[in-house]
């Protein structure tokens, strides 16, 4: 017997959306035998940085978070700093250093 998926909920907004995936698990929605892959030609190339974390409690923490929310690690960084640059955009007052 095939397990019925759940429907997909609307989002008011990308945030909506991202709080939803990050506590809902994606096989309940989704048929992933089914999946085929996907090429998107139209998106700018990414740039890859080299971050190295040397305090051990900040990975420590960074891979707790990142289990919580059923992701990887670089993804949940990615995440993050994303959020950092779109609240503290160019128009944003900057933290003080």
């Amino acid at each position: 017997m095939q397990k019925r998926l759940l429907d997909i909920p609307e989002f008011r907004n990308e945030d909506e959306e991202f709080e939803f995936w990050t506590t809902h698990d994606t096989t309940d929605y989704f048929d992933w035998a089914k999946a085929e892959r996907m090429q998107f030609s139209n998106l700018k190339p990414t740039e890859e940085i080299d971050l190295k974390l040397k305090e051990l409690l900040v990975m420590r923490d960074i891979e707790r978070l990142a289990s919580q929310q059923h992701t990887s690690k670089r993804e949940l960084i990615v995440r993050y700093l994303a959020d950092a640059v779109q609240r503290y955009g160019s128009d944003a007052p900057r933290p003080a250093q």
